[in-house]
């Protein structure tokens, strides 16, 4: 008897959603995508062509796509931080397993009730936390978790965003407003608070943290800076943020498909036509003339149980797009570098020795995202109904969330401590 394929629907075709797509077509025989919704009908156009989407199954909103049957086994949730509820309670109720992207949501009981209603359905709720699937962080945690190191008492850890892609994404881009989206500390960094948590092994108890908007502000503007990012400021050719340097110095990629539209990556443009498009595009805006609000550099100190004491920095003032770690324990050390993928760990009065983390998936986040959606396809294997839990559940998921959202209480008070219990409590 032939093995059945588990099918997706992708609701919200931009860069996420079409990543998870392009990680599913690498694995043809597992896994089909068979339907797509999104409000641009120009990316629903391209996503359809990629992948062989029936007309019948296109829609131009999640709305339109739950009112129809259910078309998919797993809906891919790739839409809006602040949409994600209302669309996600409908799905699980239509019978929809969801593939959730991070944020689950900025609302501490939202995420508690999508857990609710998951389980109230039967249904599997997976969080695109994907550094947990990476090859990098897998080998960090088995190396904790054996013992060599000892007892986890100190860890430093950093995201450098890097200079060019927080002006893309958290200045121009769509997640550059909190009200419009979340927090930076959950929209970004609620991936490194999952990884912590995870990686350690233990809950947080209290947590404060300090952070601003310092750089990316029109005070800071040089002097004759307009409006829109073009050759009439004279900073054009040495800003490091200009268009012409983020975006028209590298046509065929990722950031400057999202200018124009592309996700999936489907055509090639030339220098001309993404000019053309920066012309009128949000992304064409000078940084420093912005509606943006989120900071551009937070820390983050965590006290978790048994005095282990986590101290996390992001910022955007990074040359590279990477993360590094250096966990501390009783019996020796571990130092971490995602970008050159190399772990060392040095045992007291011992050897010292450094592995390369291998996996067999290098399709973004270092293998998170191919991970993930292997990780989706042993979950929900309609040839092996075996009870199976995920690695980044609805309900694993949501303490990262209030981490992250009781960080940012503690930075808009000054650095306040906040205990997770008395923040819990008061939801």
């Amino acid at each position: 008897m032939e093995n059945k394929k588990l099918t997706m629907a992708v609701a919200g075709a931009g860069m996420r959603g079409a990543g998870y797509a392009e990680c599913a077509s690498l694995i043809p025989d597992k896994i089909e995508v068979v339907a797509v919704a999104d409000t641009d009908p120009e990316k629903v156009k391209r996503f359809a062509e990629k992948h062989n989407i029936k007309p019948e199954n296109c829609f131009n909103s999640v709305e339109d796509m739950l009112k129809a049957d259910k078309l998919a086994d797993v809906m891919a949730l790739c839409t809006m931080d602040k949409q994600h509820y209302a669309q996600a309670i409908p799905a699980l109720e239509k019978g929809y397993h969801l593939l959730l992207e991070k944020p689950a949501s900025p609302d501490p009981f939202e995420c508690k009730e999508i857990a609710r209603v998951a389980k109230e359905n039967d249904r599997q709720v997976v969080v695109c936390h994907v550094l947990r699937y990476t090859p990098f962080y897998r080998e960090l945690k088995n190396i904790i978790d054996s013992g060599k190191i000892g007892e986890v008492m100190c860890v430093q850890a950093n995201e450098a965003v890097g200079y060019w892609h927080q002006a893309h994404s958290f200045v121009r881009g769509n997640w550059r407003n909190s009200v419009e989206s979340s927090p930076m500390i959950l929209q970004k960094c609620c991936h490194d608070m999952d990884i912590l948590i995870w990686l350690i092994g233990k809950h947080v108890k209290s947590v404060s943290s300090f952070g601003d908007r310092s750089h990316f502000r029109s005070e800071c503007a040089p002097e004759g800076a307009p409006e829109r990012c073009s050759e009439a400021c004279p900073n054009y050719h040495t800003c490091p943020f200009s268009v012409e340097h983020v975006y028209l110095n590298r046509t065929d990629n990722w950031p400057s498909q999202v200018v124009m539209g592309d996700p999936t990556g489907t055509n090639q443009y030339t220098r001309e036509e993404v000019a053309k498009a920066l012309e009128t595009s949000p992304y064409g805006r000078c940084v420093y003339h912005c509606d943006n609000d989120v900071v551009d550099h937070q820390v983050v100190n965590l006290l978790m149980e048994g005095g282990t004491n986590v101290t996390f920095n992001m910022s955007a003032f990074t040359y590279h797009m990477t993360r590094n770690i250096y966990v501390m324990g009783t019996k020796g050390d571990i130092v971490g570098n995602m970008r050159d993928n190399t772990i060392t760990t040095r045992i007291f009065r011992g050897d010292e020795e450094t592995v390369i983390p291998h996996g067999e998936d290098k399709f973004g986040h270092g293998g998170g995202d191919m991970g993930i959606i292997r990780d989706l396809v042993a979950l929900l294997d309609p040839n092996d109904d075996s009870e199976k839990t995920s690695l980044t559940s609805i309900d694993t998921s949501v303490e990262s969330h209030i981490v992250a959202l009781a960080a940012e209480k503690s930075r808009l008070a000054g650095g306040e401590l906040v205990k997770i219990d008395d923040y819990v409590a008061s939801l």
